[in-house]
């Protein structure tokens, strides 16, 4: 197996995707063998799934029934209980899952990562792969609009931890590397110099080929941003993934190939449906009735003109069978295209693991009911401009803002569309 290196790890989704590939003979391809993530809630969903993976090689590919009792309850006694069937793989998940902070020009992490390679045998020559994203905040396009007279955003540390990724690359010199941002890197600067071109720069003088996944040649920083519903993922979700390759390594990727877009509809098959609930901040009216509730919501919107405008929707809305729950814990026995991606090994049992809804506003569930419908009328979510008067938020840009005036995050309560990714 090609050993793999995960930095800012999250809670393991880009080594998840390295994880699950196997080859004809149905065994794994890549085996993560460091993963490093500083929060320590996420580095609980890493552990966990290093641990799951380990009980996979030990149990042959088979799921115990200890462990599905733990998805069923996520308690500590049936953590402790699957932990005492296999404890050496949950050794062997806590060696490999590090809850640690990376901090540039500290090559503390650096030499645990070159001790690691030798501990799997692997030399100067060998095949191995360094995969991460660092983190965002300092690069996105919503993280610095929030910062634009924040004076202490350029020494912000978040702007430099890719250099954490560089050591890691400058030293041990993996074969191949994957380096994931979002789209605001591609504008991101610091002290008057580009950060995505400082990075390539960087990267290129480490030995490097720098490829793109979508592009056969990239020819400029938009050929390297992936549009991930273009591959078969069901999220509008665009990132920037670098691909390294080490100069004289004779490897030759070929990009990514486009295939049809998953709706939202065709997702969320099997997956039951829930209802949020009122957030404790609501002033009176946290134990509302739900049905109560919905037909009060309605009446407000039906006395404004946008809301007449949806009468027919919320006259369906109205005379439904309302959802009670606030979470399911089954599927509902209907089979999605990505069952077996989303569930994984479960899809043999009907268990559900941590649906449930999120708590909010009773002011912004109105908000939440009038862009749904306006979605499902109009094919598209709505924006601050679209809403009754009266659904406006008590924010400053919105209600100070004169007619013809850009509204910044306009779509802040945005809504997905049943036939769209």
């Amino acid at each position: 197996m090609i050993p793999v290196i995960d930095l800012f790890a999250g809670p393991g989704g880009l080594g998840e995707g390295f994880s699950s590939l196997r080859d004809t003979s149905g065994n794994p391809i890549f085996q993560t063998i460091l993963s490093i993530e500083k929060d320590e809630m996420a580095h609980k969903t890493l552990r966990l799934r290093s641990f799951f993976r380990k009980i996979l090689r030990a149990n042959n590919d088979t799921i115990p029934v200890e462990y599905l009792q733990y998805m069923e309850t996520h308690d500590a006694h049936t953590l402790n209980v699957l932990i005492e069937r296999f404890p050496d793989e949950w050794a062997a998940a806590e060696e490999e899952s590090l809850c640690a902070t990376l901090k540039a020009d500290d090559n503390t992490l650096v030499e645990m990562g070159r001790e690691r390679l030798r501990k799997y045998g692997i030399r100067g020559s060998d095949n191995w792969v360094l995969i991460g994203g660092p983190p965002c905040q300092a690069y996105s396009l919503v993280g610095r609009a929030r910062r634009t007279h924040d004076k202490k955003f350029e020494e912000d540390p978040k702007q430099t931890l890719y250099k954490c990724y560089l050591a890691f690359i400058e030293e041990l010199k993996p074969t191949l590397f994957v380096m994931e941002n979002v789209k605001g890197l591609l504008s991101a600067q610091r002290k008057g110099e580009g950060i995505f071109q400082r990075i390539c720069a960087d990267m290129k003088s480490a030995g490097y080929e720098i490829r793109s996944l979508v592009k056969e040649e990239a020819k400029n920083p938009r050929d390297y941003i992936v549009e991930s519903e273009r591959f078969g993922v069901p999220q509008t979700r665009h990132r920037v993934i670098l691909l390294g390759v080490k100069k004289g390594s004779l490897i030759h990727p070929k990009i990514l190939q486009e295939v049809k877009q998953t709706t939202l509809r065709e997702a969320l098959v099997g997956i039951p449906p829930i209802r949020s609930a009122f957030s404790i901040t609501n002033k009176g009216r946290r134990d509302l009735d739900w049905n109560d509730y919905i037909d009060a919501a309605i009446d407000r919107l039906m006395k404004t003109e946008e809301g007449r405008e949806l009468e027919d929707i919320l006259r369906r809305v109205r005379s439904r069978t309302r959802i009670e729950s606030l979470s399911r814990s089954q599927v509902t026995g209907e089979k999605s295209k990505y069952e077996e991606w989303y569930r994984g090994l479960l899809g043999s049992s009907c268990i559900l693991s941590n649906h449930e809804s999120r708590a909010h506003l009773a002011s912004d569930l109105d908000r939440y009911l009038f862009c749904a419908a306006y979605a499902e009328k109009h094919g598209a979510p709505a924006k601050i401009r679209d809403f009754p008067r009266a659904l406006y938020p008590n924010h400053r840009n919105v209600l100070e803002a004169k007619e013809g005036d850009e509204i910044k995050f306009a779509d802040r309560f945005r809504t997905k569309v049943w036939d769209r990714p």
